[in-house]
């Protein structure tokens, strides 16, 4: 091959793969045009929960008696009859008789004591007689002297009066041995000082109990106690606190008591009776005591716990045990407006980020309570109003945004 011919050869080429490199950059297809992203910055907001009235407060304790007292026999002796209902778990009624102790040798002594009184009744009417015979012989001689001329005392002891005043106080050293045998017999028959529920026992038949010896424990049935400690923040949004006393009645500042029971949620209704006069020292909080009347009436269902058969939603309910652990809930104030919002929509300085007409406004809020995921606060929002909770950690006052409703949890 000639030289001339390879060039024509190489030239052919050339001009072919330009050809086709032309063809094929001329049939590539347009690229995408896509808008550049958005420099707004993207919110995540929730709505600000307006709320109307009271305040609640929420705290949680444990529940404790009323009142609880040991059982004791204030004389001693053999044990010879208890009620059946005397005994760890049992329910008893004021004035029920729980046990009895032998009063055999308690009666003997009760009629000594009966005895040794008619005895000395009938020593004080002797004495009385002597006593009065005494004066009458002191009269006719005192008549006698006056006709001599003569004139002298009679003593007390010639009158018989020491005599008589000793007769009487025997009389009446007789009757109080009386009355205190009495009274050690019917201590013979063990009673409940208050309606109760028995908590532990440790008496039954044949067995010598002691005066003074505790053999059970018993708390009070009519009334519990949850006590809930609160800071001073939230002790300070309960109404008239300080100027609630202990077993007044007043029942203004309502509370509700809620426990968990065989899967399901029960309330009761309370009161805020009083408020410790001290703070704890290691937990800084103050002590409010709230009583639950009735714990044994059956507690109500929650709303969103009652089922289609529950006709009385307290029939049949679990009693509010004594060491059960509750959630309480109380009647704070009652400001003009408040707001509950989620605790993200909550910024440092105690600001919230709040969205209107698309740009971001920093309000300034007074913190009531906080509670889990809520916040309760004042300040200038409005109902409904979308607060900021996630999306953006820095904002300005007036800076545009983009916003999305947060689920809710």
């Amino acid at each position: 091959m000639s030289r001339l011919t390879g060039f024509l050869v190489g030239g052919a080429i050339l001009v072919g793969a330009t050809g086709l490199a032309v063809f094929m950059v001329s049939q590539r297809p347009e690229p995408e045009r896509v808008p550049p992203p958005s420099q707004v910055p993207f919110a995540t907001t929730a709505p600000a929960q307006a709320g109307e009235g009271a305040i609640p407060v929420f705290g949680a304790g444990t529940v404790r008696p009323r009142a609880e007292i040991d059982i004791t026999a204030e004389v001693s002796g053999k044990v010879v009859w208890v009620d059946p209902a005397f005994q760890s778990g049992g329910r008893v009624r004021q004035g029920q008789v729980l046990f009895r102790i032998d009063d055999v040798d308690y009666r003997r002594e009760v009629e000594k004591a009966r005895a040794n009184v008619k005895l000395q009744r009938v020593e004080v009417l002797k004495v009385e007689e002597e006593a009065q015979v005494a004066r009458k012989q002191y009269e006719q001689f005192k008549e006698r002297q006056a006709e001599s001329g003569e004139a002298s005392e009679a003593s007390p002891l010639a009158l018989w009066q020491p005599q008589l005043e000793a007769a009487e106080a025997a009389l009446a050293r007789d009757a109080a041995v009386l009355a205190e045998t009495a009274l050690n017999l019917g201590r013979t028959a063990v009673k409940a000082p208050f309606s109760g529920v028995v908590r532990t026992e440790s008496v039954d038949v044949g067995q010598f109990v002691a005066a003074g010896r505790g053999v059970a424990r018993l708390y009070a049935s009519d009334a519990v106690e949850v006590v809930v400690p609160l800071s001073d923040r939230e002790a300070a949004l309960i109404p008239g606190l300080w100027d609630l006393r202990a077993g007044d009645g007043n029942r203004e500042v309502v509370a509700r008591v809620v426990a968990d029971y065989g899967g399901r949620r029960y309330d009761w209704d309370g009161y805020v009776d009083r408020v410790e006069g001290a703070l704890d020292e290691q937990t800084r909080t103050l002590d409010v005591i709230v009583r639950v009347p009735e714990p044994y009436g059956s507690g109500a269902p929650e709303a969103g716990d009652r089922e289609d058969g529950d006709a009385d939603p307290g029939a049949g309910g679990p009693p509010l045990l004594v060491g059960k652990f509750v959630d309480v809930e109380l009647e704070g104030i009652a400001p003009d407006a408040w707001f509950r919002i989620r605790r993200p929509a909550l910024r440092t300085g105690n600001e919230v980020w709040a969205v209107r007409n698309d740009r971001l406004r920093i309000v300034p809020v007074e913190i009531l309570q906080r509670l889990d995921d809520d916040v309760y606060v004042t300040g200038g929002l409005e109902a409904g109003e979308q607060v900021v909770v996630g999306g953006i950690q820095v904002g300005t006052d007036g800076m545009e945004v983009r916003t999305a409703s947060a689920q809710p949890e």
